[in-house]
């Protein structure tokens, strides 16, 4: 017996890739297709629609397909209303619950469509048909949404459930809209079209991502750097501090050791003991970075540190000095640590999630594990540089679905300083 669903698509579904997407995944997975009705879209701003029906020969396959289609965009002809259950206990979610993508996404509710606020993928989806007054603690959406009173929608992770929050489950009335590709190319965030490579005109591609965020700091956006201990060892940490004292940096989200690096250079001039300019090793110079955090500990944290002249340089005297939001998420391997950083994965993970929501655009230099977790939280709308030495590095942070990404293969101590030169060359 055949078992049948009819979809629908719109939006610029052929140049995006789209309909080509949903038909290979239909045939891959061992079903077939037929396609009711094509309008192609004959100018540059006039969307297409296909209407097609889609039959597996039993029911668990045509789920498999509908859940692929889900993902790429496709909606079904005659949706239902979302399936909500309670959560039956703190951090417990109902066995089939949706599972979010880091796509923009609506929930068919009262009968009408209503967006998912704070989307960001594997995340549970509430739903509020009586906003709560206290929705905007922790992870959950910002309350302003709903100061209306009428339904609401957002994302949580497992952590943040509580009981009786009303979850989805399955995907009947959930509609994914993946964001489609520049039409024009995109400039800089049309690059990665074409893959990763080291080959590229890396000076072309870092002018036009220099253009980028001039361009969103002059709209009143958001640029937030995940940065690596490379920066500071590679000599790059100058040219980053340069950026963030001209007001080209909103957040810094790092680890424990990125600010050792850049501390123990302001105090020692060193970077784990070595001088970034003459490459010199000076006596006892393997000790400064635990000597610098013990100053840190001492002096009562890097603010007080910087207030009492201790640290007189680098990122992290700049963001004090600016008041730029800094999180630094601990890990075990970590010495010291320093008192600022949060050593509960938990709420560094909170905190990074606000300030990945808050993103226009994010700079990822030469740290995997930082810029993955910060990628987890980011919607996919969310413009993306992924600068890394490794090209299965920058591979992996860009193969998540984001729209709007650019991947360099380089060294991060020539990116930042050239960057730097390109963005702040315009300002004088």
């Amino acid at each position: 017996m055949t078992h049948s669903r009819t979809v629908e698509l719109e939006g610029h579904i052929i140049d995006s890739g789209t309909m080509q997407r949903c038909f290979g995944a239909v045939m891959d997975l061992g079903g077939s297709f037929d396609v009711e009705r094509f309008d192609v879209g004959k100018h540059e701003t006039e969307e297409s629609y296909c209407r097609l029906t889609v039959s597996a020969d039993d029911p668990e396959t045509l789920r498999d397909i509908l859940h692929e289609l889900h993902q790429n965009g496709a909606v079904l002809e005659d949706p239902s209303e979302v399936d909500l259950v309670a959560a039956p206990a703190d951090k417990v979610v109902p066995p089939d619950f949706y599972s979010t993508t880091n796509h923009p996404t609506e929930v068919l509710y009262d009968g009408e469509w209503i967006d998912v606020e704070r989307i960001e993928m594997d995340c549970a989806l509430v739903v509020e048909p009586e906003p709560a007054a206290d929705a905007g603690e922790g992870n959950r959406a910002d309350a302003s949404g709903a100061e209306d009173g009428s339904p609401r929608a957002y994302t949580k992770t497992l952590n943040a459930v509580e009981e009786g929050n009303l979850i989805a489950t399955d995907q009947s009335g959930i509609r994914v809209n993946p964001p489609e590709r520049p039409r024009n190319g995109g400039g800089a965030f049309g690059f990665m079209q074409g893959g990763v490579s080291a080959e590229r005109p890396s000076e072309s591609t870092i002018r036009e991502v220099a253009e980028e965020l001039r361009a969103v700091k002059r709209d009143g956006g958001n640029v937030m750097v995940v940065a690596g201990p490379a920066v500071i060892h590679s000599g790059a940490g100058d040219a980053l501090a340069d950026l963030v004292a001209a007001g080209y940096v909103d957040a810094l989200s790092a680890g424990n050791g990125f600010a050792t690096h850049d501390l123990e250079r302001s105090i020692y001039g060193t970077s784990l003991g070595m001088n970034v300019e003459t490459l010199e090793h000076p006596r006892k110079g393997h000790k400064h970075h635990i000597w610098t955090i013990s100053e840190i500990i001492r002096a009562g944290g890097i603010e007080a540190a910087v207030e009492e002249g201790i640290v007189t340089e680098g990122v992290m005297y700049e963001c004090v000095a600016n008041d730029v939001d800094t999180v630094l998420a601990g890990s075990i391997r970590d010495d010291g640590p320093l008192p600022d950083t949060i050593t509960d994965a938990i709420e560094a993970q909170d905190a990074i999630r606000e300030q990945a929501h808050d993103a226009d655009i994010v700079l990822m230099l030469a740290t995997l594990l930082h810029s993955v977790a910060v990628g987890n939280c980011l919607p996919s709308t969310t413009k993306t540089v992924c600068v890394d030495i490794n090209p299965a590095t920058v591979t992996q942070l860009l193969d998540r679905g984001s729209a709007q990404a650019v991947g360099m293969v380089t060294d991060i101590g020539t990116f930042v300083p050239t960057l730097a030169e390109f963005v702040i060359e315009n300002d004088s």
